[in-house]
């Protein structure tokens, strides 16, 4: 009682309780949607829409260029000094208008090609999904940038109700358009739900920002443009690799052992989403912009210090309460069809305790733009879990696939704690 007394009492607890709201929101919403898709598309289509989400991921990135972590970190920097962020914000508005007009051409021209590529199925079944896609990029995208801004610029209530918002729309969404469609409904939830989102976070921004007055080509630096692409190859090369493992993770469950496997995986795996969301969300919203402002390794080891003693306190109970509940979660969530997902909880939850510890320092290479030890760190993990998973899936299944998971991200935590040592034990 004691250790959790002094949880509850670190700074980072009390902004995560304005949170509260938006928590119960996710978990409401993660609960009706994961219900929704076992009902009405099961295992087979759950792995179906986990190509889809993988491929998300990576256009979300090159259509923003990989810029959101370098977005916060200099706006965090500069929000009080007007030039300053206005010539930030400009550069950056300007850019991805030309990349994100260039991207939809591309997803419109090769949408038959796009469809079977992520779908692995012959001819253009899914080449409307893609043209769809196409026309909402602009509003999906531009959704990502606005949140980035107003994360840099410390808003944290209306980050959290901009994600109370468009959690409530997502949810209402996807089980209308999956209940009507099936698993056609579920892939274009994904695609619309951020667009719709858009709306709401260009309204914040207005006000911040009113008439957008920072919307003027004299503000273009080419300078804070070399400095935001910096990110761009961090952001890029997860962007690139992750979606490109977990697809490849899931193609070879799918060859090896059934769809339903795959299903199973998948369905940890968007369960795991949830949880891993608040920390990432905490991360982004809180922690990030302190580690930008921090001038010194004392100050740093503060900011680690603080989410060591709050942040991953709290996320291991609650990880150990998931696990000991597992089996009414399966039932809750989705339905008995799923219970074999019972055999992989324990390795997706270790690696997932593993994941969060390593969290806050990777997003050290973000705060003081270490490009270079980000993308060897990043592609040695990334190199790590394809090849661990691939093995232990011969002799495992989908078992093998979380052990390999839990393995890398214990190996990646090491390996930041070592590099970051003089941060983490300065005195």
């Amino acid at each position: 009682m004691k250790l959790l007394f002094n949880i509850l009492k670190q700074p980072v607890v009390k902004i995560f309780s304005l949170n509260g709201i938006s928590v119960i929101v996710r978990i409401l919403g993660g609960l009706v949607t994961s219900k929704a898709i076992a009902e009405y598309i099961g295992a087979g289509g759950l792995a179906i829409t986990g190509n889809l989400r993988n491929f998300l991921t990576t256009l979300e990135s090159y259509s923003t260029l990989g810029m959101q972590n370098g977005i916060i970190k200099y706006t965090a920097e500069n929000q009080k000094k007007e030039e300053k962020l206005y010539t930030i914000l400009s550069t950056v508005f300007f850019t991805l208008l030309g990349v994100i007009l260039f991207m939809s051409i591309l997803l419109l021209t090769l949408s038959g090609y796009f469809s079977e590529w992520v779908f692995k199925t012959e001819g253009d079944e899914y080449a409307w999904l893609f043209k769809v896609l196409a026309l909402s990029l602009p509003w999906y995208a531009g959704s990502l940038v606005f949140m980035a801004v107003l994360n840099g610029l410390g808003d944290y209530k209306k980050v959290i109700w901009l994600n109370i918002s468009g959690n409530i729309i997502g949810v209402v969404l996807s089980v209308l358009l999956m209940w009507n469609f099936q698993t056609n409904g579920a892939l274009l939830a994904l695609i619309l739900f951020q667009a719709l989102f858009f709306v709401f976070a260009f309204y914040n921004v207005w006000q911040r920002f009113p008439g957008f007055s920072f919307l003027n080509l004299k503000y273009f630096d080419t300078t804070i443009l070399r400095s935001l692409l910096a990110y761009s190859f961090m952001s890029l090369i997860t962007a690139l690799l992750s979606p490109l493992i977990y697809h490849s993770i899931r193609s070879n469950l799918m060859s090896n052992y059934s769809l339903d496997t795959a299903g199973h995986w998948e369905a940890v795996n968007r369960l795991a989403s949830f949880y891993l969301m608040f920390a990432s969300t905490m991360l982004s919203i809180y922690f990030l912009p302190k580690l930008a402002q921090a001038q010194n390794r004392t100050e740093t080891k503060k900011v680690f210090r603080n989410y060591y003693k709050s942040m991953l306190p709290l996320f291991a109970v609650g990880l150990i309460i998931l696990y000991v509940f597992r089996e009414f979660v399966i039932l809750v969530i989705f339905k008995r069809d799923f219970l074999p997902m019972t055999e992989l909880f324990f390795w997706q939850l270790l690696g997932d305790f593993f994941k969060v510890g390593s969290l806050i320092l990777a997003y050290q290479f973000f705060a003081k733009k270490l490009t270079k030890a980000f993308i060897l760190t990043e592609v040695l993990s990334s190199l790590l879990l394809y090849i661990s998973c691939t093995l232990f899936i011969e002799n495992h299944g989908a078992e093998g696939a979380v052990m390999g998971y839990a393995l890398t991200y214990f190996v990646y935590w090491i390996v930041l704690s070592v590099y970051f040592r003089k941060e983490l034990l300065n005195s």
